[in-house]
């Protein structure tokens, strides 16, 4: 009888292929979807650590949201693997939040969602509809109300994409 073969996140992490240079779509939820991030202590120490550039390595962080449940990036990667840069990144936040004694216990579920962007996709239009989440949602009515979130065409310093 033929072996079926794996299922479920493990074996769609066996088939991940990073490339360097591609730009990721990305999603982490908190672990079985708890609105860890209403508290804003919580939300603004992740925000902190998603925004220190040595949270990505030698990865680009274009956009990003911080959401009650999970956060949304967008990442264009160097050398490092996706699951690596992802991992620090959780692992980061996880550690900061329990170090200042804001949260105890598993922090984020265990895998992550991405999806790579085609070439021809717009940045500039996925980046506004990941900053775009908090109002969709109802947390603000619109994104400059909702503190948790940034991207790189913000900072004039920043090189055009």
């Amino acid at each position: 009888m033929p072996a079926f073969p794996a299922t479920g996140r493990s074996a769609l992490r066996r088939g991940r292929v990073s490339r360097p240079g591609q730009v990721y779509l990305v999603t982490v939820t908190t672990r079985h979807r708890q609105p860890t991030f209403m508290d804003h202590a919580r939300a603004r120490l992740a925000s902190q650590l998603i925004h220190a550039r040595g949270t990505w390595g030698d990865a680009g962080l274009l956009a990003w949201v911080l959401m009650p449940d999970h956060w949304h990036g967008l990442l264009e990667l160097g050398e490092e693997p996706l699951d690596r840069v992802v991992a620090r990144f959780k692992a980061a936040v996880a550690r900061e939040l329990h170090a200042s004694r804001l949260f105890e216990g598993k922090l984020w579920d265990r895998s992550f969602h991405d999806r790579a962007l085609r070439r021809e996709e717009s940045l500039l239009g996925v980046a506004r509809y990941i900053v775009g989440n908090p109002v969709r949602a109802g947390l603000a009515h619109s994104v400059l109300a909702y503190p948790y979130w940034n991207a790189v065409w913000l900072d004039q310093r920043a090189p055009p994409l």
